[in-house]
């Protein structure tokens, strides 16, 4: 009997009943106000007068008036610039302990994003009320006395200067409670290890020796590591190694694209729960089982506004236009896009955060991730959001019975005329690209009517390539960007998109 895992069990359903419920739309002023209070003697609370807004009639929008957009170009060029320097009390204050390193998907070079004290315990507090909504779940007692594989980036941070850099992931491993340590797999040793491969190949090795209950991570870099394990042991699924894996913690992106392949490498159906931890903040996560929608996190360090995702609001690099219309937590609507902006106790204000979500419940404050502002593609009007592209990307596998683990897309130019590029990542190449295509083409059609029309006019057609998945792994490996939070791009731009074929050719 679990003797331990029922107490463990008890204490959270108890705690989860007494904890009060939280109105979103309050509990996102009042936090409002607390960043506001909390910065408006730094540098950056002066110049834009947070005195002055926080005696304002309309808090909100008095902020939004006073304040313009910034994504991370100007934010870093303009204040977090100073912090490199060593200057304290910039835009949060002090300066920070720890600084992360984006995984770049849509940028040249690693973004290195302020990680404040403040926002190390907002995240620590953000997992907590996760394991507390695990009540809602149904998992039985055992489940609780089982280790936790988070398999992110390494955990051997590099010191620079007066601080530490690394991924999120790396930087959240580092710091977790002590009492969680004896649950926590790979443990230390091995989550410094830089190297992933060799990372994996050790996980590989012991993975016989521990009782794994819960998997969290990107779904393409874990099913990299379950096959890494299945295939070292000889087996046939991961659950011949571990029996007792009960959920998975999905993050970084949508999981419904590599749900298919997941599922393949599993002797039994588990629970999917969806988290969006960046590396600007832990945002949201799954809290009940009805729905794979994740509930945002309105009560802890950050403060939220949308802006409807419109082609006019949205610049050819993905910012934002200076008149963007933006929506509060109180004034958004179901089946509307949203551009993602936020400002948290690591000292982001009006930050891009490059995501757009959509909401499927206001009360509850629940959304799902829909794509990328820099993976929109729009040229000749076809207006295609990466939630199109899954979607389409899905009815491809149950219509040719196949699993597509990754892919990406451009907009080509072929002698005068536009065409969609899409490389598509499957074991099965010997399929017909061109039945691929026209299924491909006719999905979207039916999804998306700008695309439909942008198909009848300046967009002249589809071409498909499909290539090994393991070619998206290498690209990623020659960009030495592999493992930890990097996501493949799902559109490339044609200078990208040039280095890709050419690095394909080769």
């Amino acid at each position: 009997m679990a003797i331990l895992g029922n107490i463990i069990k008890g204490v959270i359903e108890i705690t989860d009943k007494l904890a009060s419920d939280n109105n979103p739309v309050i509990a996102q002023k009042r936090v409002l106000k607390e960043l506001l209070e909390k910065a408006k003697n730094t540098e950056f609370g002066t110049h834009y007068h947070f005195n002055t807004i926080l005696k304002s009639e309309n808090v909100a929008t008095t902020f939004s008036n006073k304040i313009p957009f910034f994504d991370y170009n100007k934010m870093n060029s303009e204040w977090w610039t100073k912090l490199h320097d060593g200057l304290e009390n910039i835009t949060w204050p002090g300066s920070p302990d720890y600084f992360a390193l984006s995984s770049g998907t849509t940028g040249k070079t690693s973004k290195r994003i302020p990680v404040t004290n403040d926002m190390l315990d907002a995240i620590k507090q953000a997992g907590i009320n996760q394991v507390l909504e695990l009540s809602n779940f149904d998992l039985p007692p055992d489940f609780f006395e089982k280790e936790i594989m988070m398999l992110g980036s390494s955990t051997e941070l590099k010191e620079q200067n007066d601080h530490l850099e690394g991924e999120i992931s790396g930087i959240s491993a580092s710091n977790i409670p002590f009492w969680f340590r004896p649950y926590y797999k790979p443990g230390k040793e091995i989550a410094q290890i830089y190297d992933w491969d060799t990372r994996v190949q050790k996980i590989a090795k012991n993975a016989k020796n521990w009782d794994i209950g819960a998997l969290s991570g990107i779904p393409s870099w874990m099913e990299l590591m379950l096959q890494e394990v299945i295939n070292y042991h000889d087996v046939d699924n991961i659950h011949e190694i571990w029996p007792n894996l009960q959920v998975y913690t999905s993050g970084g992106v949508a999981f419904d694209s590599y749900e298919k392949s997941f599922n393949a490498l599993l002797g039994k159906p588990i629970t999917i729960i969806d988290t969006y931890l960046a590396s600007e903040g832990f945002i949201a996560f799954q809290a009940r089982p009805e729905t794979s929608a994740m509930q945002l996190i309105t009560d802890n360090g950050i403060y939220y506004e949308f802006v409807p995702f419109k082609p006019e609001y949205i610049k050819e690099d993905g910012s934002l236009a200076p008149n963007a219309e933006v929506k509060t937590l109180a004034e958004v609507e179901l089946g509307q896009d949203y551009v993602l902006v936020i400002s948290t106790v690591s000292g982001a204000w009006r930050y891009l955060i490059g995501d757009t979500i959509e909401f499927t419940d206001i009360k509850r404050a629940e959304i799902k991730i829909t794509g990328r502002t820099k993976f929109f593609l729009n040229v000749v009007g076809s207006q295609l959001s990466v939630n199109k592209m899954n979607d389409a990307v899905k009815e491809l596998e149950n219509h040719f019975n196949i699993k597509i683990t990754e892919y990406t897309i451009s907009a080509k130019r072929i002698n005068g005329d536009y065409y969609h590029s899409w490389y598509l990542g499957t074991e099965n190449t010997e399929i017909d690209a061109k039945k691929i295509a026209e299924t491909l083409d006719n999905a979207l059609k039916k999804a998306n009517k700008n695309y439909k029309v942008a198909r009848s006019k300046a967009l002249k057609g589809v071409h498909v390539k499909l290539i090994k998945p393991f070619v998206f792994h290498d690209w990623n490996d020659y960009n030495k960007k592999k493992g930890g939070q990097v996501k493949m791009e799902r559109v490339m731009g044609e200078e990208k998109f040039e280095k890709w074929e050419k690095f394909l050719n080769e």
